[in-house]
């Protein structure tokens, strides 16, 4: 009798005991464990843990050579991917395999039944590899506290999970919102194993489909109508970092307001990678910045319908970056003569003006968060926003915000508005004839400790702002390499355009030693190069643009000898006044323009002065 042992079998479709001896073959057992569930006999895999490592294979080792004891637990996975595969991994949540790799069967809930109504969405590349980490947070022995030997283990040392509020609050600096993933692990962590686990969108819109009664505003019922909101401080956030690559990309974004005084907006365009100061954490890296057409003042900012915002999508695709946020610009000048501006932006007056958090929420909406734990495929956002405003010590500071879904829902359903006279306050919008807008209410506590409940008429805007760290690296990193600075789109206020004048000009400054590689790693250049309305190369620019992307000379030489290039050269050197050899800047230094009948380009500002002068009538300075 002793010989007899019960083996436990954990599946997607709940656990079974197999009935066993030890001195049945492995080959033997996979067979029983076959037959009862109903499985081909190499439809399947079981494995000793979890996290599919230790493989049981069809062999004659007896289960007492594998080590398999009475009583043991083992994890059965159909080799086909289906519905019930993904139920088996999203019910364990802290080991490598919790989540389901995309795109196989990608994106379903936690639950069976809730897999086949949700839609098929693959997450993010950053998302899947966050969700297979284990994520735990080991700590070392406490010579002080434990009394165990070095292999054991107790509450002193034993591994805390990546939410644990009181690690985050003792970190330096502390961190007040857990990583997305992290509240996803809290989420699934339960004694359900997150089984019933849903991230539902808010809606503030009357349900369509209730035949009870007339439509809004004549009838309205229990069923169709919207729950009041009231507004909470978010306790994770999508992104835990944002991470400008160098400081050049910063410093060029902000030559326009140094130059105009005027206030500047782009695009942020680079890839989330993980942040490992924060357990599970999600950094944005920015490698440019894309300014699109626009009007700006000293306080005012007015964007204008962007034509190439396809192809600048298109081509940051082909070079493997994503739009990841927007920044702006909030800069008053304080004093001139040592470079300070004013300190604005602070506790006693707002951090983003309840405008500000509306364009934040609408651009957040326009790039959702793909999430298979969402029957939308949806939740959240991982776009974030970004101020240069000034700091306590009167310097330039990048600070960095997104705002809460709660302000997601009410900016794409028309719920919130600005208050014309105080920017750091919002506005809930009554309902009318038109549209009904739920109740939305916030809470605060008085002078005696207690929590008031208070109508969003009027609504501080911080219960809709979540802050994220904003940094540079110790060591720079560049995506684009190129030294030289061509010109930036769109500032054709600054007197600088984009045109073969500026590319003759620009080609004119290379090094004979430069790479051709290092002169084109400019995305201006590049968005140049494929939306010039001369000569587009938008369908003949896929081999630079790989080129760049992965850091090979080889393949931007193989591109220079294609005839795209040469005629690019050509209109170049006619337009610079110069021979198409001398473009040839990578076999010997190119040379200005000399013949007095045409139209040259001056060495310090760049202006193109008129032909027959020897000085420039911008900056004075001689020709040569």
């Amino acid at each position: 009798m002793a010989e007899n042992i019960i083996i436990r079998v954990q599946s997607p479709e709940g656990m079974k005991k197999i009935a066993s001896t030890k001195r049945e073959t492995a080959a033997a057992f996979l067979k029983k464990v076959a037959k009862e569930f109903g499985f081909s006999s190499n439809g399947f895999s079981i494995y000793l843990n979890r996290n599919k490592t230790g493989e049981i294979l069809s062999q004659n080792k007896t289960l007492s050579l594998l080590k398999i004891k009475h009583g043991d637990m083992l994890f059965l996975f159909p080799s086909s991917a289906g519905p019930s595969s993904e139920n088996m991994d999203t019910a364990q949540p802290h080991t490598s395999s919790s989540y389901p790799s995309f795109p196989s069967s990608s994106s379903s809930s936690s639950s069976l039944s809730r897999s086949h109504s949700a839609p098929q969405i693959p997450e993010d590349e950053i998302d899947q590899y966050l969700s297979k980490q284990e994520g735990k947070i080991y700590r070392n022995r406490d010579p002080q506290l434990c009394r165990h030997g070095l292999m054991g283990k107790c509450v002193h040392c034993v591994p805390l999970e990546p939410f644990d509020e009181d690690y985050l609050n003792h970190l330096d600096p502390p961190v007040k919102h857990m990583s997305f993933h992290a509240y996803i692990r809290k989420l699934t962590g339960g004694a359900d194993k997150g089984k019933f686990v849903a991230l539902e969108n808010i809606s503030c819109k009357i349900k369509s489909g209730c035949e009870g009664h007339p439509p809004w505003p004549e009838g309205i019922c229990t069923k169709c109508q919207p729950s009041a909101i009231t507004l909470n401080r978010q306790k994770y956030r999508h992104v835990d970092n944002i991470m400008f690559e160098n400081h050049t990309i910063a410093d060029r974004f902000l030559d326009f307001w140094r130059k105009t005084g005027n206030q500047r907006m782009g695009y942020l365009y680079g890839r989330y990678t993980e942040h490992k100061d924060i357990p599970l954490g999600l950094r944005a890296e920015v490698a440019a910045i894309y300014e699109p057409p626009q009007i700006g003042t000293q306080n005012s900012l007015e964007l204008i319908e962007d034509p190439k915002a396809e192809a600048v999508e298109e081509i940051a695709a082909k070079l493997g970056l994503r739009k990841v946020g927007w920044i702006f610009t909030d800069l008053l000048s304080e004093d001139t003569r040592i470079g300070t501006v004013r300190y604005t932006r602070n506790k006693d007056s707002y951090f983003l003006s309840a405008e500000e958090c509306i364009t934040a929420g609408h651009f957040q909406n326009q790039h959702a968060n793909a999430c298979r734990l969402s029957p939308d495929g949806h939740f959240g956002s991982k776009f974030v926003t970004v101020v240069a405003t000034g700091g306590p010590d009167n310097q330039v500071h990048f600070e960095g915000y997104q705002v809460s879904n709660q302000c997601m829902a009410l900016v794409r359903d028309e719920c919130l508005l600005p208050c014309r006279d105080a920017p750091e306050l919002g506005y809930a919008k009554e309902s009318s004839t038109e549209q009904y807008v739920p109740d939305v209410f916030y809470k605060d506590t008085d002078k005696f400790g207690n929590d008031i409940t208070h109508l969003a008429r009027p609504l501080p805007v911080e219960y809709l702002i979540i802050d994220i760290t904003t940094t540079f690296p110790k060591d720079p990193v560049f995506t684009f390499s190129s030294t030289l600075r061509f010109p930036i789109e769109n500032r054709d206020a600054l007197g600088e355009t984009q045109d073969f004048h500026s590319l003759a000009t620009y080609l004119s400054q290379c090094s004979s030693s430069s790479s051709f590689l290092g002169i084109v790693s400019d995305f201006h250049l590049l968005l140049f190069l494929v939306t010039n309305e001369v000569m587009p190369l938008q369908d003949s620019i896929g081999l630079l643009l790989d080129a760049v992307k992965t850091s090979n000379e080889e393949l931007a030489q193989t591109w220079k000898k294609s005839e795209q290039w040469a005629t690019i050269e050509q209109l170049c050197s006619t337009v610079g006044g110069q021979p198409s050899g001398s473009m040839d800047y990578a076999m010997g230094g190119p040379t200005l323009p000399q013949s007095s009948s045409a139209v040259w380009s001056c060495l310090h500002c760049t202006f193109m002065n008129q032909p027959g002068t020897e000085h420039c009538e911008m900056c004075s300075l001689p020709r040569s």
